[in-house]
C-alpha cells in the first residue's frame, strides 16, 4: 500500500472522529485539552488497526457483529448527556467553563467508538500484506492532524452560538453513531 493509499484510507477512517472533534470542541475553552482531545482520537485510530492486524480475521468478525451497537450505544450515551448538559446550561446562562468540557474519560470512549472500523482494516492489513506500524503511524498522525482542526472548528462554532452548540454537538454524536447503526444494519 503507498503512503497515498494510507493517507485516504486514514482520512476516510477520521471522518467519524472529525465529527465526534467538533461535538467536543464546541465546549472545549482551554487548547491544551483540545490537543488532548486531538490526540487521543489519534492514538486510538493507530492503535485499533495494530490490534486487528494482531489479534486476525477470526475475532474481527466478533468485532463487525456487534461494533454497530456499540458505536449507537457509547456515542448515543454521550451524545445524550451532552444534549441534556447543555439545555441545562442553556437555561442557567452559562459560559465556557474548563469544568463543563468533556471528561477524558468520554473523550476515551469516544475515541473507541469512532475507531472500531479502524479494527477491521487492520484485519485486511494482514490480507494484503501491509506493513502495520508505519500503517498505523500514518492513520493516528491523519487523524490527530484532522481532529486537532474539528476541534478548533468546533469552538470557533461554540463561541459563535454560544451554549446552544453544546446541545447541536450533542446531536451530532447521536448521529454518529445511529449512521454507524444503520450503515451496518440496512446498508449493508
Amino acid at each position: 500500500m503507498s503512503v497515498i493509499e494510507l493517507i485516504l484510507v486514514a482520512a476516510g477512517l477520521s471522518a467519524d472522529a472529525f465529527a465526534a472533534s467538533v461535538s467536543d470542541g464546541i465546549v472545549i475553552c482551554r487548547k491544551r485539552r483540545a490537543v488532548l482531545t486531538a490526540l487521543l482520537f489519534g492514538v486510538f485510530q493507530a492503535v485499533m488497526p495494530l490490534l486487528g492486524y494482531l489479534l486476525g480475521a477470526g475475532f474481527a468478525e466478533l468485532i463487525a457483529a456487534y461494533d454497530h451497537f456499540i458505536a449507537l450505544a457509547v456515542l448515543g450515551f454521550i451524545g445524550g448527556k451532552a444534549v441534556i448538559e447543555g439545555i441545562s446550561t442553556l437555561r442557567s446562562g452559562g459560559e465556557c467553563l474548563p469544568e463543563a468540557e468533556p471528561s477524558i474519560g468520554l473523550i476515551i470512549a469516544q475515541g473507541a467508538a469512532t475507531s472500531i472500523d479502524a479494527f477491521v482494516v487492520g484485519v485486511s492489513f494482514a490480507a494484503v500484506g501491509a506493513e502495520p506500524f508505519g500503517a498505523s503511524a500514518i492513520i493516528g498522525a491523519v487523524t490527530f492532524a484532522v481532529c486537532l482542526v474539528g476541534v478548533l472548528a468546533g469552538r470557533k462554532f461554540g463561541e459563535l452560538l454560544g451554549t446552544k452548540a453544546e446541545i447541536a454537538g450533542g446531536i451530532v454524536l447521536i448521529a454518529i453513531g445511529v449512521k454507524t447503526f444503520l450503515e451496518h444494519t440496512l446498508f449493508a
